[in-house]
Order: structure tokens, then sequence, then C-alpha cells
């Protein structure tokens, strides 16, 4: 059965750091581009970080930008994000998510998802 399955999240103060941890299964991981979603209380869904399947593409949130790290190992089909100094307004619930498998440009990488992950709670306070 195709499962995503974070862990990783946690309380941290502000400034800290904290890795998220996706395992995949039930997919040709290698094949899929991947990603971290995450949702605040109250707001929409938004997209932090995306990688292609051969790591020739990474994107990321601007609000991220030089903070958080996303990194895929296909041999464990494990994908991750490093999040240094994270903010107050970093605190969500983060969803990993792999593609459907329909893109064929790179630059299209986490635009058509096709499973989700259950996601992790990432908490930044004091």
């Amino acid at each position: 059965q195709s499962r995503l399955a974070e862990s990783g999240g946690g309380l941290v103060q502000p400034g800290g750091s904290l890795r998220l941890a996706c395992e995949v299964v039930g997919f040709s991981f290698e094949y899929y581009d991947i990603g971290w979603f995450r949702q605040a209380p109250g707001k929409a869904r938004e997209e932090v970080s995306c990688i292609s399947p051969g790591r020739l593409k990474t994107n990321y949130a601007d609000s991220v930008k030089g903070r958080f790290t996303i990194s895929r190992d296909n041999a464990k089909k494990m994908v991750y994000l490093q999040m240094n100094r994270l903010k107050p307004e970093d605190t969500a619930i983060y969803y990993c998510a792999i593609g459907d498998g329909s893109i064929t440009r790179v630059q299209d990488i986490c635009t058509k998802v096709g499973s989700w992950g259950q996601g992790t709670q990432v908490t930044v306070s004091p």
C-alpha cells in the first residue's frame, strides 16, 4: 500500500532547528518529484520546498530561502527538510507530498500532487 509518513516535528524555540523526514512506501520513488507543504491555522496550505527526481532542481518559498534545505535519498526512499533559524511564523502542520507522475518539465515540480502524508506539527515558540 502506498503511503508517505512524516516525522521530526515538535516544539522548538525561535532560532532553533528541526529536521523533518518523510518515508515513502509503495512508489518508484526515484522517478517522482516530492516536496514539503505547510498549513498554519486559518491559512491556506502553501508549498515550502520541492525537489526534482534527479535533484537537478529545488524550489523554496521566499519565506524560507536561506534557512531551509530539502534533500532526498533515493536509495532509502526518504526526503528531508532541514529547518534552521526557525521563526514563530514557521509554526504549521508540515505535509510531505509526492507528485502524480504526470509532469514533463522540471520547472513544474510539485504543481501536481498525487499523494499526501498525514502531516507533522511544528511549533516555534519561546
